[in-house]
């Protein structure tokens, strides 16, 4: 049974995060583990009203605090405004988790140009204008935590490279606002879950049976193995990581 944070087991009580992409998967997974450790958090959602609601229930539950925005990725207006809504609702943003994300398979030759181009809208657009509405609000000592994939590092399989493509460039931001946002004291860093059992990837999809003999601990990941990273990476004890490209993929890449 759950049980409510508390002052004295939470260390990021009075922090204010906001989780792209989070009715579902690791994204929700890694909203309720800052709820517990005491964040007030702001979820934004696409098209999954009454999965962010689940969610945010969750959440309140415990004892935490959460509010559910309707915010697609890929439109830039809407991202721009869930941050706003956040700062109206919880009063600034300490911690940004750019989440969302999207795919595409295909052979890239048949790869159309809207379906590419929806991709990048979400994964590459969407973080940047995240990125950049957060940091108006965000006090130094803030965290900026991306999620990429081990994709970057290991192509196991093929048909991925839109989505591998869109990642590398979130590894590429990352790089460069760490010189940018140093100075402030805030961090930014980058996790890449290796193969993760979500609506994208689930453990018995069309790939499970390619990539999962490579996963040395001979399991797909879950949303929390993600989620206990970006915790990590969001509490004051982090604040001499930033910069970093952290594999979360049960020995996937090693």
């Amino acid at each position: 049974m759950s049980t409510p944070t508390t002052s004295t087991s939470a260390p990021l009580a009075g922090k204010v995060a906001i989780v792209t992409g989070a009715s579902r998967g690791i994204g929700a997974a890694i909203a309720l583990r800052l709820a517990r450790d005491g964040a007030k958090v702001a979820i934004t959602f696409a098209s999954s009203p009454a999965k962010a609601d689940a969610v945010v229930s969750e959440i309140a539950a415990f004892g935490g605090t959460a509010i559910a925005l309707k915010a697609d990725a890929g439109d830039t207006a809407a991202v721009a405004q869930a941050v706003a809504d956040t700062v109206a609702t919880f009063g600034g943003v300490d911690i940004l988790v750019n989440n969302a994300g999207v795919s595409i398979g295909g052979a890239i030759q048949d790869v159309k140009l809207e379906d590419f181009e929806r991709v990048l809208a979400v994964n590459v657009k969407g973080v940047f204008v995240a990125t950049q509405e957060s940091l108006r609000h965000m006090k130094d000592g803030g965290r900026i935590i991306n999620i990429g994939s081990t994709m970057t590092e290991y192509a196991a399989f093929p048909t991925a490279s839109v989505y591998t493509l869109t990642k590398g460039a979130v590894a590429g931001f990352t790089r460069g606002l760490v010189r940018d946002l140093g100075p402030r004291g805030i961090t930014v860093n980058n996790v890449l879950p290796g193969p993760t059992d979500t609506d994208m990837n689930p453990a018995d999809g069309p790939v499970a049976d390619i990539v999962r003999p490579g996963i040395a601990v001979q399991r797909y990941g879950k949303g929390q193995d993600i989620a206990g990273m970006v915790a990590y990476l969001a509490r004051p004890e982090a604040s001499f990581i930033t910069g970093a490209h952290i594999v979360v993929d049960g020995g996937f890449t090693a």
